[in-house]
């Protein structure tokens, strides 16, 4: 190796080093303000838009400080020398957490012992995990069922947009129900690759687990979507006279070729939503009545697409609706005074050390956090404002239902503003509560 790029791995040591040290900074630093505010919850949600990441990172980063600062000060020790960084270290506080205080700081001092004169690979955060699950067993032998029943009982499944319209589903299971279901759906890839698909066994098995958790033929015919999804396709990029404006609930942006592939299933069902093109607002409609129907609560989630809180990105499906004039307060039940909040940032509206107000007609939401900081978001209208027209513009809403009688191009599709193209009577859903 030259000396010039020997000295740009240097460089690189020294960066990981500084990183290092402000990453045990950081976590000491979160420890202070959650004991100092005890209100895990509500420092979480005042430290998201200061640290740029999500929520839930926070509160991950939070507990993460606790853990080290209290349970495993060798830990927080290597962090400022430089030794780990914060990933390396939530890779160990990961495997202690299920342990008491007393023997997290058991397996804490080993650990520290073992690594004096260990090779700089044991450092690595897969190493250190490996060292410091060999520990948590024999520090705590006995507890190691009820550590897995632990893990068991936070089974879950996650959505996480990609890029280029993907986006991943992760399940996290028990070992042996997640190996069982991985050879099942590799048999039936490699079933049909015998068969003669042409598809890769990568592309196979991705197929296969889709249709087989939408109830349908595994591996017929490369997946598409049957369940619910909005697809904001505005008229004259479905007619092909344009390529901009396409949307997909809970991702965003997606290119108008993608967008018309998807409205073209067999399985699509259409509404058709009447929108403002001076503002790109979907239009309102009112209600008597506190609940609201279907189509209010339709076009509201249409409308926001996700919660209100500028730095929450919960799609609005997945949201309650609420007036933001408290219907006790005499708010209407409409479009106008309606809007989507997540569960958690609905009950935070009403903590009274938060100022969380949201204009529905202007699309604007002002928070004021416990500790004095503002922030103020705008809402992205559905299509893009044209200045000076005044005629209504339908945008057709792709409802995936799965909807097997459907056949062909959907032909309810129609830009005809004299015509209501909303449900004419409002019927009642269970829907989240209010």
């Amino acid at each position: 190796m030259g000396d010039g790029v020997g000295a740009k791995v240097e460089r690189l040591r020294e960066l990981r080093v500084r990183r290092a040290r402000l990453d045990a900074e950081e976590l000491a630093l979160l420890a202070e303000i959650a004991t100092a505010v005890d209100d895990d919850r509500g420092v979480a949600e005042e430290l998201t838009p200061v640290l740029r990441v999500s929520t839930r990172e926070v509160e991950r980063r939070i507990d993460a400080g606790r853990s080290v600062t209290g349970r495993m000060p060798r830990l927080l020790a290597a962090m400022r020398a430089g030794e780990v960084e914060s990933y390396g270290a939530r890779r160990v506080l990961s495997v202690t957490g299920p342990l008491d205080d007393d023997a997290a700081r058991t397996v804490d001092a080993l650990l520290a012992e073992r690594l004096v004169e260990a090779p700089e690979t044991a450092w690595q955060p897969g190493n250190l995990a490996q060292r410091a699950r060999r520990l948590v067993e024999k520090v705590d032998p006995g507890g190691q069922a009820e550590r897995a029943r632990t893990a068991r009982a936070e089974r879950r499944v996650e959505l996480t947009p990609g890029e280029h319209v993907m986006s991943s589903l992760e399940a996290q299971l028990p070992a042996e129900i997640a190996a069982a279901c991985y050879s099942r759906v590799d048999g039936m890839a490699r079933s049909l690759r015998r068969n003669g698909d042409s598809r890769t066994l990568d592309q196979l098995r991705a197929d296969v687990t889709a249709d087989l958790l939408l109830g349908r033929d595994p591996g017929v015919t490369p997946s598409e979507a049957a369940a619910m999804v909005y697809l904001h396709v505005p008229a004259d990029t479905a007619l092909t006279i344009s390529d901009q404006g396409c949307e997909l609930d809970g991702y965003g942006p997606i290119p108008a070729a993608i967008a018309r592939e998807i409205m073209t299933n067999q399985r699509s069902t259409w509404r058709a939503v009447l929108c403002d093109p001076g503002t790109g607002e979907p239009l309102d409609l009112g209600r008597t009545r506190r609940r609201p129907s279907a189509t209010i609560r339709e076009l509201v989630r249409v409308r926001d697409r996700k919660c209100v809180m500028p730095w929450c990105h919960r799609p609005a499906r997945h949201c309650d609706h609420d007036h933001e004039q408290a219907w006790a307060a005499a708010g209407d039940t409409s479009v106008a005074n309606g809007g989507p909040r997540c569960r958690r940032h609905h009950r935070l509206k009403h903590d009274p050390r938060w100022s969380a107000r949201y204009d529905p007609v202007h699309g604007t939401t002002r928070v004021t956090t416990p500790h004095g900081t503002a922030y103020t978001a705008h809402r992205e209208t559905v299509l893009t404002p044209k200045p000076g027209r005044h005629r209504p513009t339908v945008v057709g809403v792709l409802s995936h239902r799965g909807n097997p009688g459907h056949r062909g191009r959907p032909t309810s599709f129609r830009a005809e503003p004299a015509r209501h193209t909303t449900d004419p009577e409002p019927h009642h859903d269970s829907g989240p509560p209010l």
